[in-house]
């Protein structure tokens, strides 16, 4: 029997086709996937089959039932998980538990035995807001409520976005338990290792389906977007000790707790450095000490020459920073956008304009120029964001996840554009929770309880610590965390 059936579904957003003729059927109790490059149509597709949006042509069911004509009888079957966990951050992880209970006429009583399993690692946390929770703890209790009220299909539009790879591989276990329950699984993923946990995957590309089967067959019929080649990296066969960031026993507490623990490390000019650490390990601490935004509670440190006790303010005029939400105003063309950060950081008007010109062409975006940011696709808002974060020459640019949610082929081309910044003597300082962009680093360093628990090059980290690649040299050292991620 299937759980889930779509015949010839079309949806359309003004002239933008976002569905078209799409055909697939999920048995009941299969865990499938729904994979694509960035703007597929995947979250459209989500939000049909959870009656969010009617489809303009075609017909959709769940459990049976239609998505137009019986909304009701599937919005009490279904559990559904956005991406940005669709969380209340202001309300108690016990309160957004009860609000989503009531939602579905329910009680966090009556549906406990069907969340016990999950929402047992994060009742001790029941009365701290859910805007305080690292991301691993976020993604329990935002799964938590998708299933309070015992659905029958669960559906996960990329839940795994910006949780660090112990997270995703612990929320992954999680769903094979629900399988075992014979819970129907939606997924949607931008990562190869849990692609491969589905047992069918449909691939979406520009709204089309392109193929429906098991994921390594899919991934090898079109491994020119899911597995790109690797990128060619000249690494300098010297090195000099040209330091643009010089750390000494770095340590940043909130009362009794020390979010950084004595840290010390250097990056030199032009280097690619990967500061990775698990949800909660303290990274972002870090990072926010070394670009201006706190101060640090004792020990040392100068970026690009200044130091970050005393001189933060200067450190924001000669760094570059690019989040995962990639810090563009979204109600700005592409030209406003750069003029407005270029003014920013000082730069004349005459070199904003010369310089905005030759970037708009080598992006190719000089035809887009004037059009507003909300409208260009997910990787072209990323490229761009980057490309804003380092116009003004910087010493430094610090890359916050950047590629969070990102298809294969769009980080790829992603990382060329860090490799030639890099080339021209930029160092960049770069978190990510793809352990496959840790491999081009230059060097690592990973976090683990505030700690600097391991620092070199991938190939000394591997071999060092006896893993076959950076996934595992990750796993092995953050489950060796005695503190908890919160």
């Amino acid at each position: 029997m299937n759980a889930i059936e779509v015949k010839n579904v079309s949806k359309r957003y003004g002239k933008v086709k976002a569905l078209d003729d799409v055909t697939f059927t999920v048995g009941k109790g299969e865990v499938f996937g729904l994979i694509g490059p960035d703007g597929a149509g995947k979250t459209t597709m989500f939000r049909i089959l959870c009656t969010l949006l009617r489809p303009d042509e075609g017909t959709a069911s769940v459990d049976g039932f239609d998505t137009v004509r019986q909304m009701a009888d599937i919005r009490r079957r279904v559990g559904y998980m956005p991406g940005r966990f669709s969380l209340y951050q202001d309300l108690t992880v016990r309160e957004n538990l009860e609000f989503f209970a009531t939602l579905f006429g329910t009680t966090v009583d009556e549906g406990y035995d069907s969340i016990r399993a999950i929402y047992s690692q994060i009742e001790r946390f029941n009365d701290r807001k859910a805007g305080a929770l690292s991301g691993g703890m976020k993604q329990k209790l935002a799964l938590s409520c998708a299933l309070v009220h015992q659905p029958s299909v669960l559906f996960l539009d990329e839940p795994t976005t910006g949780v660090d790879p112990v997270s995703r591989k612990e929320l992954w276990e999680m769903l094979a338990m629900l399988k075992e329950r014979d819970i129907t699984i939606v997924a949607s993923t931008p990562y190869l290792d849990e692609v491969r946990r589905c047992e069918r995957v449909a691939f979406l590309d520009q709204g089309v389906v392109r193929g429906i089967d098991r994921p390594d067959v899919i991934l090898d019929r079109f491994a020119d977007i899911f597995n790109p080649p690797g990128i060619a990296h000249a690494k300098d066969a010297e090195r000099t000790d040209d330091y643009v960031i010089e750390v000494e026993h770095l340590v940043k507490a909130f009362g009794s707790f020390h979010a950084v623990d004595d840290i010390s490390f250097k990056v030199r000019r032009g280097e690619i450095f990967g500061f990775l650490g698990a949800n909660g390990a303290g990274k972002t601490t870090a990072m926010h000490m070394l670009t201006g935004l706190n101060q640090p509670t004792s020990g040392t440190g100068t970026v690009v020459g200044y130091d970050i006790r005393t001189e933060h303010e200067q450190i924001k005029k000669h760094i570059g920073y690019m989040s995962q939400k990639f810090s563009l105003y979204e109600d700005l063309t592409v030209a406003e956008n750069i003029r407005l950060f270029a003014g920013i950081y000082g730069m004349k008007d005459d070199e904003i304009a010369s310089k905005t010109d030759a970037m708009l062409r080598r992006l190719e975006f000089y035809d887009h120029k004037d059009d507003l940011v909300a409208s260009l696709p997910l990787g072209w808002k990323q490229k761009l964001a980057f490309s804003v974060s380092i116009f003004h020459e910087p010493g430094v640019v610090f890359l916050d996840e950047p590629t969070g949610g990102v298809d294969p082929a769009t980080r790829r081309q992603f990382w060329e554009l860090i490799y030639d910044a890099a080339g021209r003597g930029i160092t960049v300082f770069v978190t990510t929770h793809y352990m496959d962009e840790a491999e081009y680093c230059d060097r690592i360093s990973i976090m683990v309880d505030g700690k600097i628990s391991a620092l070199g090059t991938p190939a000394e980290l591997k071999r060092d610590l006896g893993q076959p690649d950076m996934d595992h040299v990750f796993t092995y050292l953050a489950r060796q965390a005695t503190r908890s991620s919160d």
